[in-house]
């Protein structure tokens, strides 16, 4: 089943589609008409897990902790009447929605695995399939305006990016200025950031593996950012050498990591932890293939 693609793009509304007319309610006393789908039949788990899942699986690519991805899919679940057993692995996630009956012997059960695509961070994307779920569960929403909201926010297209670019790369020449470094340093760091965030979109674009991806990148910054110690330019050229590489950092998987073993998802956290180390080494391989290449003792 289609997930996202690399354009972040829904490839999961056509199979989607074709069972709007099939939605329906499995309980009235929760969440009214959130159970009544285009013609008003009774609601499948089937339906429902083929929602849940591709909504916990586009949260987790753009960068949703587990346990807000946990509490989101419950939400959802309570709100047609039904129970959901999540567990979320560094590549899968595994997906049980259940129809609860009398006597704790559930009515109906369905189990879907999905692969987890990764994709870029994406914050607003991230606030926005949140505030749906809690629309779902406040207002009711029938799983047919549930997807059509879903698609529309997966349609919102992201940053512009040359901007991107040109934000980014002022953002890595204020982190020059704040380790100290000159006018000259700062401006061949915001220089080197915008090739290496150019490089970075495009390696990515093409498909190139993340970890190749960030060498490549760390070269290719902190090369152009060795200018300074050649040229002699400003007082703190070795400054612009060490912050040419810091946009590359992965911010965002490590604080996810630490927030995921805090909250018990210790397999997902150490598998993050461990993936954002990778990347670190690769950023400091290509760092030191500059400074060896180029002479510079230290930084």
């Amino acid at each position: 089943m289609g997930l996202i693609n690399r354009q972040d793009s829904f490839n999961g509304l056509p199979a989607f589609a074709a069972v709007c007319n099939n939605n329906g309610t499995s309980n009235p006393g929760e969440g009214g008409n959130a159970a009544f789908g285009a013609v008003g039949t009774v609601l499948t788990a089937k339906e429902l897990i083929e929602f849940i899942q591709v909504f916990s699986s586009t949260l987790l690519g753009a960068g949703g902790q587990t346990t807000r991805v946990d509490r989101t899919a419950c939400r959802i679940a309570r709100a047609y009447g039904f129970e959901v057993e999540l567990a979320i692995f560094p590549k899968h996630l595994m997906l049980s929605v259940i129809k609860p009956a009398e006597g704790g012997i559930p009515a109906e059960r369905r189990t879907a695995v999905s692969s987890i695509v990764s994709g870029a961070p994406n914050f607003q994307r991230v606030a926005a399939l949140t505030a749906l779920s809690w629309s779902i569960a406040d207002e009711g929403l029938s799983l047919d305006d549930a997807r059509q909201r879903f698609s529309a926010i997966c349609a919102v297209p992201t940053l512009n990016p040359v901007l991107l670019r040109f934000l980014v790369a002022c953002a890595n020449a204020a982190f020059c200025g704040l380790f100290n470094g000159d006018l000259p340093a700062m401006g061949l760091v915001f220089i080197a950031t915008l090739l290496g965030f150019y490089l970075r979109q495009k390696l990515l674009h093409c498909g190139l593996d993340h970890k190749v991806t960030f060498f490549l990148c760390s070269f290719a910054a902190s090369l152009l950012a060795s200018l300074g110690v050649v040229l002699q330019l400003g007082s703190t050229p070795q400054t612009a050498i060490a912050a040419s590489v810091l946009f590359l950092i992965p911010g965002i998987p490590l604080i996810n990591a630490m927030l995921d073993i805090l909250d018990g998802h210790v397999l997902m956290g150490v598998s993050r932890l461990i993936q954002a180390s990778t990347l670190i080494i690769c950023i400091a391989l290509g760092l030191a293939t500059t400074m060896l290449l180029m002479g510079v003792d230290s930084l």
